[in-house]
């Protein structure tokens, strides 16, 4: 079992978070729930909208898809407003609300597949130069932007900082629990990352603390096969990381091929759905830029630095016929003290609004 899980304090109490930043698009959607004027309406508005960031990021590890756990929250609101006056304060509003969006989670994870990464799918290619395949039927693992929910640190933090702290939303760590099975992923994620006792989540599984318990040791033991490393920074950088993350971005910008790869680790990988091949090593990373990439001289890439699952990211916008620069791809960059360790390029340009960056740059 990671570090990243284990190591997380308990968020039993019930403390409330800061209201989070939210996506231009919630503001909308928050209208279908102010529907009334109903005095139990605005109650349940007022204490429910602070737990909305964490609830997103629960979703979010439970779907691996920000647009899915978006849904995903949204549909709790709305059921738990419609209950909200069979609310009995019998548990407290956080543990209803979890409770609520885990269902829904479970739900509609019946109908849907896991979403990988091309690591997860098979071993890596060695045919940079050759014909890239496109599996665009696939649901691919996505991004989360900090933004959405203000992803920081656990030192001195409440419980909604716990639960949505830039080490419990890793891409490589949602990553490794799409291998679960849903019911195993949603006992890992409350009792590891949320800290419910067994009894509760037996409680909302309808199952037995026996049954619980011998999910927990299962998914602990399919983890700790594609666990992520613990050696790869997350945000904010030591100063050694930011000078490597600097001088990437320099390289890219410059169309300096061999200088960007002389960050990378020797067993560096670059994966970069919704195409199914992966590469590793400097050799074949440097090959599939220079005969895959669009980007064929200084100038033509742009890059704003953002931050996706409390990783550094990358946002490129690509140079057109025309010289508007319009989005390309995002990056989410993990690094290790000796280098760049990994690269994953999402070519959905449908993320940068979830982001909140530009159409264009000027």
């Amino acid at each position: 079992m990671t570090a990243a899980l284990t190591a997380l304090p308990s968020i039993a109490d019930d403390r409330r978070p800061v209201p989070s930043a939210a996506y231009r698009r919630q503001v909308t959607r928050e209208a279908t729930v102010h529907t009334t004027t109903d005095e139990s309406t605005g109650d349940f508005q007022q204490l429910a909208q602070p737990y909305r960031r964490e609830l997103l990021a629960h979703c979010y590890r439970m779907l691996g898809s920000v647009h899915d756990a978006e849904d995903l929250v949204q549909e709790t609101y709305l059921r738990a407003w419609r209950a909200y006056d069979r609310f009995e304060d019998r548990s407290s509003l956080r543990t209803w609300l979890y409770r609520i969006a885990t269902n829904a989670c479970l739900t509609a994870l019946e109908s849907r597949n896991r979403r990988p990464m091309p690591t997860g799918l098979g071993g890596p290619s060695t045919e940079p130069s050759g014909d890239l395949l496109e599996r665009s039927e696939v649901p691919w693992l996505e991004p989360l932007p900090d933004v959405a929910i203000g992803a920081g640190s656990t030192d001195g933090a409440d419980p909604a900082a716990v639960v949505t702290s830039r080490e419990s939303v890793r891409l490589a760590l949602i990553a490794a629990l799409q291998h679960l099975p849903p019911r195993q992923r949603a006992v890992l994620v409350l009792r590891d990352v949320l800290r419910w006792k067994a009894a509760e989540v037996a409680d909302l599984l309808e199952t037995s603390t026996a049954a619980v318990n011998s999910m927990l040791q299962r998914a602990h033991a399919q983890l700790g096969k594609v666990a992520p490393s613990e050696d790869d920074a997350v945000e904010p950088l030591p100063p050694e990381h930011e000078d490597l993350l600097a001088r990437y971005v320099t390289a890219f910008e410059a169309y300096d091929i061999d200088a960007l790869v002389r960050v990378l680790t020797a067993d560096a990988a670059w994966e970069m759905p919704p195409f199914a091949a992966w590469f590793v090593g400097p050799a074949d990373i440097r090959e599939l830029i220079l005969v895959q990439c669009p980007m064929k001289r200084a100038g033509d890439l742009r890059i704003v630095r953002t931050s996706a699952n409390g990783q550094p990211a990358l946002a490129q916008y690509l140079r057109d016929d025309e010289g508007v620069y319009r989005p390309f791809a995002v990056q989410v960059v993990s690094i290790g003290a000796a280098g760049i360790t990994h690269v994953a390029q999402f070519f959905d340009v449908g993320l940068f609004p979830a982001f909140g960056l530009p159409d264009v740059l000027p």
